[in-house]
């Protein structure tokens, strides 16, 4: 099975490569972003280390908010 998780760009390098990716939860990674094209305060789609796809506020912001959830009821 194969999970993507988005993520907001924080910061992105000089070359455009790599940004960091904050998840919501203070869990901040590393990502490159060589296959979409990006700015800061943009929400991406990231599985396996890579940027996979923009997405709106909207639908990132849901998303989040069911993996956490689904993480609440684990610990039940």
């Amino acid at each position: 099975m194969c999970l993507a998780i988005p993520g907001k760009i924080i910061e992105i390098d000089k070359n455009k490569e790599h940004a960091i990716v904050d998840y919501g939860d203070g869990t901040k990674r590393k990502v490159n972003v060589t296959l979409v094209d990006v700015k800061i305060g943009n929400y991406v789609l990231v599985h396996a280390g890579f940027a996979i796809e923009v997405l709106n506020e909207k639908d990132a912001l849901e998303t989040l908010s069911l993996f956490r959830e689904m993480l609440s009821m684990e610990d039940e």
